[in-house]
């Protein structure tokens, strides 16, 4: 196999992507390589591109959506066969070792290896990662709209298992984007009651055929004071700071505000707001491998899928600059084209 690997990289902070190649290695008894076929473009990769969150190297190759083939296998890789169809979302690799790995908790290991920091993502034609974390897709899923479940899609189902949310739940989800949009889908189809919270009354209709059995604007103060007391809890996949005091007020006792969004304000929450009414505050990366295969198969069961629109990877900086001008709908994905 051809040891160097083509990809798309910004050599500096919100530069543009140019073409880009490197030798990965040899690959890890414990890796394989898969072949992108397609790579979706999540708001962290944005995040990332601009060293928003300090955790960046240049060149860097973004990219942690990814849907492809295996076409190497380390030594000691043996649950996954070549050829075999998979995902890779947020996390490249755990140590599989340490006290949270043996519990499952993957995702909270402390040496936790993200897809793109420090490492070269899927803006490729191939990536690497432990073959833990390369889950396979099931065949009743489109490979070329399923790249975002494995980032946004296990980021907003996971809190439905961490936090036991019922099906008679009544639940809101705040920001209805990449992420938003997943979060309604998968809400309805677990049977609860869903309000959607936007910005953006546009998408009024677009929502409600999504899942959402009612629409509200988020800045809209005398509608948040109309639904007081009465959701279960409230997901805030967006990344804008919002009036959190009156979001917590919609809350019902024992309510949840649970952050999925990287929200970097400080969070304006008053403690009586929550000791009145036993209410929490909490959030979550992406989740635990088995839990990201149980949404991949949810989502099978329930036809739940990401609206995407395409590019091809060549066109990646058209792409990143539909997403930051907040055009797309709902979720990007590239075509690996090299």
């Amino acid at each position: 196999m051809e040891q160097t690997i083509k990809a798309w990289a910004a050599p500096g902070p919100s530069q543009a992507f140019q073409p880009f190649s490197y030798d990965p290695g040899v690959l890890g008894p414990d890796e394989v390589e898969i072949q992108v076929e397609y790579c979706g473009i999540c708001h962290s990769d944005l995040s990332m591109w601009d060293n928003e969150w300090g955790l960046s190297n240049y060149p860097l190759v973004p990219g942690h959506e990814v849907v492809g083939r295996i076409v190497a296998r380390g030594r000691d890789v043996r649950s996954r066969r070549e050829g075999e169809r998979v995902g890779l979302g947020w996390f490249a690799r755990s140590c599989m070792h340490c006290h949270q790995c043996l519990r499952g908790d993957y995702h909270l290991c402390a040496e936790a290896q993200g897809t793109i920091v420090g490492r070269h993502g899927g803006f490729a034609e191939r990536v690497r990662c432990h073959w833990a974390w390369a889950l396979p897709l099931p065949e009743g899923l489109a490979p070329d709209s399923s790249g975002p479940l494995f980032c946004g899609g296990a980021t907003v189902f996971s809190p439905l298992i961490e936090f036991n949310v019922r099906p008679v739940d009544r639940v809101g989800v705040i920001g209805i984007g990449g992420l938003g949009h997943l979060a309604l889908q998968f809400l309805r189809a677990w049977g609860c009651e869903v309000t959607a919270f936007t910005s953006h009354a546009g998408k009024s209709t677009d929502l409600l055929a999504m899942g959402a059995h009612r629409v509200v604007a988020a800045t809209d103060r005398e509608a948040l004071a109309g639904l007081a007391g009465r959701l279960d809890a409230l997901m805030v996949t967006t990344s804008a700071p919002l009036d959190w005091p009156h979001f917590l007020g919609v809350l019902a006792p024992r309510g949840r505000l649970h952050f999925v969004g990287a929200v970097l304000e400080p969070l304006n929450i008053p403690a009586f707001g929550l000791i009145s009414g036993q209410k929490s505050v909490s959030g979550s990366p992406l989740g635990r491998i088995a839990t990201v295969a149980d949404m991949l198969n949810f989502a099978d069961r329930h036809k739940v899928a990401p609206i995407v629109e395409t590019f091809p990877m060549s066109r990646v900086n058209e792409a990143l600059a539909h997403l930051r001008a907040g055009k797309a709908r709902y979720r990007v994905v590239l075509t690996a084209d090299f």
